[in-house]
């Protein structure tokens, strides 16, 4: 049960969404009539883009350029067992692809930040992966040093055990410091909110408090809980933070059909550890099975 402070918090902060939700419901020129979004980001205009077999989509996440479908995908390997072989190959295929990250354990953002400088691919990593279960000042510390090294995204894992315990100071803080670190450092945040964990009352909270501290995208999972994205997490997800924030489906996403699906749902961004095959089947070439990575 939520103590009286904490629920007059979470009243506050869906008062706040609801009537900024209000204030764009009347949809500009720049904006479909069916969503409510920005034209270019439109679920069902880019269902039929997609579907045509179209190598570049209008898709922006947070203010971002269109870009390809590789250049949606971080292209990720967080084994506990990945080897310095095994990473050197994920930056090479992520130079050859042009996908948006390669997402790595932070003990890798070195080396990748120096393998992929002047390739246009960003390093992305995790922070208090993939449990959550650190304290927030700990992820702040470990946010600042995976910058140092040479990370541009971190995608950060709320404190679940405290947002399902009603303690939602606690979770809000926890992102905050985050967020802080990344804005001063004009890195993207990403909140990890481990969807099948969550209850959809859970979920609504972890996104209004997501935007609320400022963050770049709410993102669906580790990959490494009971379960990985679903296109009906995505669209929740999607209504609660609207237009202004990106949204990033992960955990079994394992083809281009899969892709299609979390964009149709509303995703802007995917995290997948089979890039390589996505990509080829969105071009109709032959594929050669992805390799699991628990992700």
């Amino acid at each position: 049960m939520l103590n009286p402070q904490d629920l007059q918090r979470l009243v506050e902060i869906i008062t706040e969404e609801v009537v900024s939700a209000q204030r764009r419901a009347v949809p500009s020129p720049a904006q479909c009539s069916c969503h409510a979004v920005l034209y270019d980001c439109c679920p069902d205009r880019l269902r039929g883009v997609i579907d045509a077999g179209a190598s570049r989509i209008g898709l922006h996440a947070s203010g971002g350029s269109a870009g390809t479908v590789a250049g949606m995908i971080d292209h990720t390997l967080l084994k506990p067992d990945a080897t310095r072989k095994d990473i050197e190959k994920l930056c090479r295929e992520a130079a050859e692809f042009h996908f948006a990250t390669v997402c790595v354990n932070p003990t890798w953002v070195g080396l990748c930040a120096q393998l992929l400088r002047g390739s246009g691919v960003g390093v992305c990593t995790v922070v208090g992966f993939p449990l959550g279960a650190t304290t927030a000042d700990v992820k702040h510390y470990e946010t600042r040093r995976a910058i140092f090294d040479g990370a541009a995204e971190l995608d950060m894992v709320i404190n679940v055990g405290a947002l399902k315990s009603g303690d939602l100071e606690i979770v809000e803080r926890d992102i905050a410091g985050v967020v802080q670190a990344c804005r001063e450092a004009g890195r993207v945040s990403k909140v990890i909110i481990e969807t099948s964990l969550l209850t959809d009352d859970e979920k609504v909270t972890a996104c209004t408090l997501s935007k609320a501290a400022g963050a770049d995208f709410v993102k669906t999972s580790t990959g490494f809980a009971s379960g990985g994205a679903t296109a009906a997490d995505i669209a929740l997800m999607r209504r609660i933070v609207g237009d202004q924030m990106g949204v990033k489906a992960s955990g079994g996403v394992r083809d281009y059909e899969g892709v299609k699906a979390m964009i149709a749902a509303g995703a802007t961004r995917i995290g997948a550890s089979a890039g390589v095959k996505i990509v080829q089947e969105s071009k109709g070439q032959k594929t050669a099975a992805a390799a699991s990575t628990g992700y």
